[in-house]
């Protein structure tokens, strides 16, 4: 079991843990995807203050093998955030009841919300707030997964991550590590997605991001036909929405005040 006893949305033969914030029904409701090893809980408090500050409802969910989420097999195939955005996303959207909405994704998340902006059956979308994202591999983002898979066999990271995945904890870990450190995963990419997205995009960086570099953003800002505001914020790694919350909720609220 993950660390709160969350409820579950069946989708199909899957059972996925949610929570869901209510706001204003005339708002578009946010829809949060978390980064590869997280879940749920691993928002922290983020979604209580990012509803706070928007006005908006705020759905979460831990993805397929995620928290306490039902268990995925391993492997995963190398095009899983793909699969996520184009097939299970939609699937999902429809057994919670969402309509109107905004992605808001971190690191995987914000790579699976910009396929799934950029597929035909996003008209419910109405924007992407993008958080580190990554829409092809750099030689730094490996780097730091190769450090976490030491940390991972050797360290305290698989009992820290136990906590929040339970009997999962395996399944997140490896799903993800493995795919990216398989050597095919060299030639993943998401930039053919890009050209086909239509609504307004909000990407925010950690200058210092351990994960990728700003040439994910100019990838982003270069190929995308609509609006695309970019944030790089200074003295910040990978999670700005923990190292940086703050100014991270007046930059999402800003955005969501404009559309």
């Amino acid at each position: 079991m993950s660390e709160a006893p969350y409820p579950t949305l069946t989708v199909g033969a899957e059972r996925l843990e949610y929570r869901r914030l209510a706001g204003d029904s005339a708002r578009p409701t946010l829809v949060l995807l978390h980064e590869g090893l997280g879940c749920v809980a691993l928002w922290r408090d983020f979604p209580e203050r990012l509803a706070a500050a928007t006005g908006c409802g705020v759905f979460l969910y831990s993805r397929l093998g995620y928290g306490g989420s039902s268990a995925r097999p391993l492997p995963w195939p190398l095009d899983y955030m793909q699969q996520e955005g184009r097939d299970r996303l939609p699937r999902l959207l429809d057994a919670a009841a969402l309509d109107d909405c905004v992605l808001l994704g971190h690191s995987d998340g914000a790579s699976i919300a910009l396929v799934h902006a950029g597929a035909a059956s996003a008209s419910r979308v109405k924007g992407v707030v993008a958080i580190a994202p990554h829409v092809f591999v750099e030689e730094i983002g490996l780097r730091s997964i190769r450090a976490a898979r030491e940390a991972y066999r050797h360290g305290n990271l698989r009992a820290r991550l136990a906590k929040y995945h339970g009997t999962n904890v395996d399944c997140a870990f490896s799903g993800w590590c493995d795919s990216w450190l398989h050597p095919d995963f060299a030639q993943w990419n998401i930039e053919d997605s890009l050209p086909h997205i239509s609504v307004p995009v909000l990407q925010i960086q950690g200058a210092e991001d351990q994960y990728g570099s700003a040439a994910q953003l100019t990838a982003i800002a270069r190929q995308v036909r609509s609006p695309v505001e970019t944030q790089l914020l200074a003295a910040c790694k990978h999670v700005p929405q923990l190292e940086q919350t703050e100014l991270t909720l007046r930059l999402i609220s800003g955005f969501i005040a404009r559309l």
